[in-house]
Parts: structure tokens; sequence; C-alpha cells
């Protein structure tokens, strides 16, 4: 038998007077304050609403419960806007939906800018989008200046702070690409790590020589062992998530069976009555969440 899939919102967008939203949560003053109410104003301002609230309608009174928007809406009301296009959901369900999204990586951020001004849009009207000072803004359009396309592909879907790649500037292409895989491997993406890895780079693997440094044996001798613990680790690391994954689909697997063991009234019976520790074992690895343990790693 085929599972009908309910539709969750309705396919087209209805126009609703902002006073007839009711919100789901309070909002303080001090919102009003925050650099992301002022960043989804101004952008609201220059450029129009881009995402439209998702709302509900209400089961008892006229009107519609607001499930996600309350700042667009704040806005709105700010700028004197009465009426908005909406996302009409099929449920009042009110979760947080932007639980379910994924952050822009800081790669991501600069393409976009760039893109954005490759098109012909002006940095000045992007500062003002998005409410950035517009040194802020050429810093993010020049992110990627003397970092090399590897170490891009590596870093480009992870979390890594602006000034990080300030850090790998100072390194040529071969160390850039080696940081990066030990930043994936150690999945460690701060600023920190990367000055400890940049003070582990030999003299001639930096742009920028500078001083040069009093390399004593020893010195040179600690760093070799500093760098062969390092790529060890780095191998240890890939040979547990090889492992980590092949458990995570057998223990997924084996859930799957134990379901649908004590799915069964007769088993599930015989087991309760004369094996009652090995039926509460069996019943606590079924209701086990491992996309909730893996997401608390």
């Amino acid at each position: 038998m085929t599972n009908i899939i309910k539709q969750g919102f309705q396919e087209k967008l209805i126009e609703l007077a902002v006073e007839e939203l009711h919100p789901t949560k309070s909002i303080s003053i001090c919102t009003r304050k925050c650099r992301k109410y002022a960043q989804v104003l101004s952008s609201i301002r220059e450029v129009g609403l881009i995402e439209a609230p998702v709302v509900a309608p209400l089961k008892k009174d006229n009107g519609y419960l607001l499930l996600d928007g309350h700042l667009r809406i704040m806005a709105l009301k700010e700028l004197g806007v009465e009426r908005v296009s909406c996302l009409i959901s099929t449920d009042d369900e009110t979760y947080t939906y932007n639980k379910y999204i994924n952050r822009l990586s800081a790669i991501q951020e600069h393409r976009m800018i760039v893109k954005a001004v490759q098109s012909g849009v002006s940095e000045e009207k992007l500062a003002r989008v998005l409410n950035l000072d517009i040194g802020t803004i050429r810093n993010k359009k020049n992110l990627l200046e003397g970092i090399c396309p590897e170490a891009v592909e590596l870093l480009k879907d992870k979390t890594v702070p602006e000034p990080v790649f300030k850090v790998l500037r100072k390194m040529k292409a071969p160390r850039q690409i080696n940081a990066a895989m030990l930043m994936n491997d150690q999945n460690k993406f701060n600023c920190n790590y990367a000055k400890a890895l940049l003070d582990a780079t030999p003299v001639n693997q930096l742009v920028n020589k500078g001083k040069p440094k009093k390399e004593t044996p020893a010195i040179l001798a600690r760093q070799a062992r500093l760098e062969e613990e390092s790529l060890a680790l780095s191998r240890e690391i890939g040979s547990l998530k090889e492992q980590y994954g092949t458990a995570m689909i057998d223990m997924t697997s084996m859930q799957a069976y134990l379901k649908s063991l004590l799915g069964n009234d007769a088993v599930a019976k015989y087991l309760r009555e004369l094996h009652g520790p090995t039926y509460d074992k069996f019943k606590h690895i079924a209701e086990l969440d491992f996309f909730r343990l893996k997401n608390m790693e």
C-alpha cells in the first residue's frame, strides 16, 4: 500500500493584513536593537520582502497564526506596510523553521557577493541591503585572494571564520592544502588552530618568510615529530570515521529488525513475559534516535 504524503503548504501565496497575524512568541523591545533585526529591516527597505512569512488559519477565531517570520513582520510594521503575501501552512506546528536550514559558509557568502557584484550590483547597495559597512563587504568579496583552489574546495561547505583565511594566506599552496585537510580531519576550524598550524609550518612553506627563525636541530626535530604525529592522527581519525559509518549502518539495520520484532504482538508478549530484561533492552534500542545522537557529537 502506497503511503500518501500530505501536502504541508498551500500552492499559492495569500495576501493578508499584517494586523490579522497573531504571533506565536513574544518579541522583546531589545530585539529591535539587535544586528539581525537591523539586517532584516535594511533588506526589506532596500529590496522588499524576499521570504514570505508562514501562517496557519486559526481554528476558532478569525485571523492567522504566525508560525515563522516574526522579525519580518515587525520590520514591515515599522516600515508602515499594511499587507503582506504569506505562505499558508496546512497545520499549526510551531517548531522553529530555521532549525532545519543550513547556514551559509564564509566561502558561499563570498561567492554570492562576487556574483552579485558581477551582475552589476554595487558594493554600496550590498552594504545597505545587508546592513554592513562597505569595508566588510569588500573583505568578504576578497576573502579568497591568495587561497589556492584545492584548499577552497576542502573548506567550501565548512563553517570557517574569516580570520582563518588571513592565516592561510601566509602559507604557500601545498601547506594551505595540508592545513585544510588537518582542519577537516580534526573538525577544528577556529583561528587558534589555524595559528597553531602556521606556527608549525616550516619557513620554506611560508609566503613571506620575514625574519629568519632560529631553527636549531632540536626545534627542527620537534617540528618534524609534530608533523608526523598530526598526519598519523589524521589517518587514525579517518579510519575511525569509516568504522563509525559502518557501525551506524549496522545499528540502523538492527534497529529496524528489532522494531519489526517488537511490532509482532506474539513475539513482544513472549519476550516481555519470559525474557523481561532482554525485552527492555530491545525496546530501548528500538526507541533510540540515531540522528539526534549523531548531532549531539
